[in-house]
């Protein structure tokens, strides 16, 4: 399994270790309206690690085109009223530009240094020209503040149970997901970035921060270098 996931629970689990009937079940927060804020109405969101649509459906509800990817078909055969492709993130070559490019769920923390330089790639190669790419970055203490958890609206609970080095710059992370009727357990390689590592990883793709979105640089705007700052902006 490629990052290293070793799931536990009931139901399928995908190429990468992740269990398709525990994210069909968590509640999306406010991370479509942080996107709905930062690119203009209608623009068509390539959606890159869809997963089962959490993020999708509500972009939809919200008025937006979305292309969603994923190399998982048990997740794609969740996703409703958008288009689909089955694929990696860094093997897709659609021949395509999107207004936005979204590349979610802390997944440029990859542990693998060169899956990581394939999906910023697959970023840079699908955005138009003006275009933007929003990206999720972990918390400033996520590897450090462990244990912790918090009781979900949904009503379940998440624990990230350890953050442990595993070489090479990586963490093992262990994070338990309690539900009233069933439990998972996950544990994944992530590569802690600084604000700094993390700009760098951009600029080898040929991005650049246009904007930090969240007050704590969580969610990121860029654009392509040579475009600088003449991509849109919020609305």
């Amino acid at each position: 399994m490629r990052d290293g996931y070793e799931g536990t629970g009931p139901g399928a689990i995908t190429p990468d270790g992740c269990a398709v009937e525990l994210y069909s079940r968590l509640a999306v927060g406010t991370e479509p309206d942080v996107v709905a804020a930062a690119v203009p109405a209608g623009a068509h969101i390539l959606e890159l690690g869809s997963g089962v649509g959490r993020m999708t459906h509500p972009l939809l509800r919200r008025g937006f085109t979305v292309t969603a990817v994923d190399e998982s078909a048990e997740m794609l055969e969740r996703v409703r009223g958008a288009r689909t492709i089955h694929s990696t993130i860094e093997g897709l070559d659609l021949g395509e530009k999107f207004d936005v490019v979204m590349l979610a769920s802390f997944l440029v923390h990859t542990g693998d240094r060169e899956v990581r330089r394939g999906m910023l790639r697959a970023c840079a190669a699908h955005v138009r020209d003006g275009g933007c790419v929003l990206l999720q970055r972990e918390g400033a203490d996520y590897h450090a503040n462990v244990p912790r958890e918090r009781v979900d609206a949904g009503g379940y609970t998440v624990r990230v149970v350890s953050a442990e080095p595993a070489g090479d710059g990586v963490n093992s992370v262990r994070v338990e997901y309690e539900f009233p009727d069933a439990a998972w357990t996950q544990t994944f390689l992530a590569r802690p970035l600084s604000r700094e590592q993390f700009e760098q990883a951009l600029a080898e793709a040929g991005l650049k921060v246009a904007e930090y979105l969240t007050e704590d640089g969580v969610w990121v705007k860029a654009v392509r270098e040579a475009q600088g700052e003449t991509g849109f902006g919020g609305r």
